[in-house]
């Protein structure tokens, strides 16, 4: 495939559109989760709407990076969309606990398989120098769908039903599917799906090149967990209405910041611009803790964002810089196993760890910013490496 020095393109643009009404469609849902679990009469299983849906996400890592390089990107990115579609227009029809929590283990396979894909689209059509600045932009359209989602879910939901939000989570994914069939596949070769891709060997499973880059996103993922299951109850508490509005606000803090992470990693290396990040999250994390009214959580939040904002471009690039072509998008795969885990084990130690209970806020917030921590430390005593590695 002939390499540009631009990234931008027609495909690029559709596929930045397309991630957009993606992640709006799967993230609609998540602020009204917990009431509406509690609705039905599972309050005490709030950490299992994020768990399931992480430990799902995660078991199909490894098929569809082994999908993602052998029947090609956009077919794995249409299975992931897909499944959003079909969850969302069920989620009214099985309304009660087991039946919920079933739907949220389904759901996770969306995020299994079209991120994957998408990513190794991105990998594909940009040169290795523009690779973090391609990342940073690509990662800004899901952010502003991350954003546009529960801001638009908590709209509908105040003026309308839960039954709604689902409905209009599910038919924003078919238009992500509409955009997809207009991009061109980047896997040469392709071959035929087969049942004998769906068995897997154990190099199949984990790439080894990328375990690194994968420890220190699994241990910044952690906190993502814990704000997605903890943030609602705790906007509650602090007497905020719109439990959407710091999913709003921290993921509108990263988009700007997406860019400049991406090119200062092209320019000085990854390992820098991840230390910055984690120094960061731990930050932020303090401060959430210690948070005791609207506008110093939202402060928190902005802090939390700039976060993301910085690892998630920054670990994309990392990766693909360590992988090879052929098994890219195993490697990628990779390091979404390492981002659903470090998300689902986040969401449960915090579903534990509150119990239902105000008073033990500040401790699941706190525990956060150690574990953050642990990933700046690891970062601190690493070996100094090239400003970028290679793929050989």
């Amino acid at each position: 495939m002939k390499i540009r020095a631009s990234f931008f393109s027609v495909d690029f643009s559709l596929l930045c559109l397309s991630s957009f009404l993606f992640f709006s469609s799967f993230n609609m849902i998540i602020p009204e989760l917990p009431d509406y679990l509690a609705s039905l009469g599972g309050e005490d299983y709030k950490g299992f709407i994020i768990a399931l849906f992480t430990l799902s996400a995660g078991l199909s890592r490894p098929f569809s990076g082994k999908l993602a390089d052998k029947i090609g990107r956009i077919p794995v990115m249409m299975i992931g969309a897909s499944v959003c579609f079909v969850v969302g227009m069920l989620y009214p029809l099985l309304s009660f606990v087991s039946g919920f929590l079933f739907l949220r283990f389904a759901h996770g396979f969306s995020t299994g398989f079209t991120p994957t894909g998408a990513s190794a689209y991105v990998a594909d059509i940009v040169p290795y120098q523009k690779r973090g600045e391609a990342m940073g932009l690509f990662s800004l359209f899901g952010s502003m769908g991350m954003a546009a989602g529960p801001a638009i879910g908590g709209w509908l939901a105040t003026f309308f039903s839960i039954e709604t939000v689902f409905y209009v989570s599910a038919f924003t994914a078919i238009f992500s599917i509409l955009i997809l069939l207009k991009l061109k596949e980047t896997l040469p070769n392709k071959e035929r799906i087969s049942f004998q891709m769906f068995k897997l060997k154990k190099y199949e499973i984990i790439e080894k090149r990328v375990l690194v880059p994968s420890v220190i996103l699994f241990l910044c993922a952690f906190s993502f967990g814990v704000i997605l299951t903890i943030i609602p109850d705790f906007s509650t508490h602090l007497g905020i209405e719109n439990k959407g509005i710091f999913f709003g606000v921290f993921t509108l803090s990263s988009l700007g910041i997406r860019l400049l992470a991406g090119k200062t990693s092209d320019r000085y290396g990854r390992v820098p611009v991840m230390q910055a990040a984690s120094a960061t999250l731990m930050c932020a994390m303090i401060l959430i803790a210690f948070a005791e009214t609207k506008f110093a959580l939202l402060g928190s939040g902005v802090l939390f964002g700039c976060a993301v904002g910085m690892y998630s471009p920054t670990t994309a690039a990392w990766v693909v810089d360590l992988s090879l072509d052929q098994f890219r998008g195993r490697a990628l795969a990779t390091m979404y196993i390492a981002l659903e885990a470090g998300i689902g084990i986040g969401a449960l130690t915090s579903g534990f760890l509150f119990a239902n209970s105000a008073d033990n806020f500040r401790l699941v917030f706190l525990t956060s910013a150690g574990i953050a921590g642990l990933a700046l430390i690891f970062l601190l005593f690493m070996k100094k490496t090239n400003r970028i590695a290679k793929t050989t």
